[in-house]
């Protein structure tokens, strides 16, 4: 029960934004809130300690869901206020159309053109490998964050994504969690139109570890699978099943 209360005001606090601004992309903010939920109820972080090095990672590469992630954001007690929200997407404002990291408190990484944030988590994951490296010892395991990175059909379409997951399987990266709001929908209409790959075949060839949730409103499968995720060898690519613009008149629909 106060899951669906935590999805259901994080989705209307997000599409109250884009309805004030009369901007925005409302089909993410409907459909994916409940993976995003599951993201942060996953992740060690702090409000109070935003810039930890210690922390976990996100990275919203579908950066169109921005609403999403500033309301959540704001309801975890980040410097982000209510007038912030209502500024969504305004000249000037620290809620921009895409994430911008070092304007808005919370944000990690910027995110703008799709699949780009897909190769900035791969980064974040090197990192974390790097330092774990250097710095870890027997009894001291100091740098073992995890990179959660929330990415759509669109990211997936582009070679900078596929890159760097190959990059990802190649060199172990298990620290890295990729969560695919697969919802078979872009602007133009449904992907059966433009991109037919076997994407699951196509992951395990990069070496990945894939996983599938059937129900992508149920929060506790998304978490299930988080952790069994975080008991792989290899980096992670977990496939939700979507609707976008879930709830709405447009529901399953590019119109959303």
């Amino acid at each position: 029960m106060k899951e669906t209360i935590a999805i259901n005001n994080l989705r209307t606090l997000a599409c109250d934004m884009i309805s004030n601004v009369k901007s925005g992309h409302p089909g993410i903010a409907l459909g994916a809130t409940p993976i995003y939920l599951a993201i942060l109820k996953s992740m060690k972080s702090s409000a109070k300690h935003s810039n930890h090095i210690l922390r976990d990672r996100f990275v919203l590469s579908a950066g169109h869901g921005s609403s999403m992630l500033y309301a959540g954001l704001h309801l975890l007690g980040y410097n982000i206020t209510m007038d912030d929200l209502k500024k969504f997407r305004q000249m000037g404002s620290i809620t921009t159309g895409h994430p911008e990291v070092n304007v808005c408190d919370g944000v990690d990484v910027s995110t703008g053109p799709l699949g780009q944030g897909v190769a900035n988590a791969v980064g974040f994951a090197v990192a974390e490998k790097y330092m774990a490296s250097n710095f870890n010892k027997p009894d001291c395991n100091l740098f073992d964050n995890y990179t959660f990175c929330l990415l759509g059909d669109g990211c997936l379409m582009e070679g900078i994504a596929n890159e760097a997951l190959s990059f990802a399987g190649t060199n172990k990266l298990n620290k890295l969690i990729f969560l695919y709001d697969f919802n078979a929908i872009t602007i133009d209409g449904s992907i059966s139109q433009t991109f037919n790959q076997n994407t699951i075949e196509v992951l395990k060839g990069y070496g990945l570890n894939v996983l599938e949730v059937e129900n992508g409103n149920s929060v506790s499968e998304i978490e299930k699978a988080i952790n069994k995720a975080k008991e792989s060898d290899k980096p992670n690519f977990i496939i939700v099943k979507t609707l976008i613009g879930f709830g709405s008149p447009y529901e399953g629909q590019a119109k959303i």
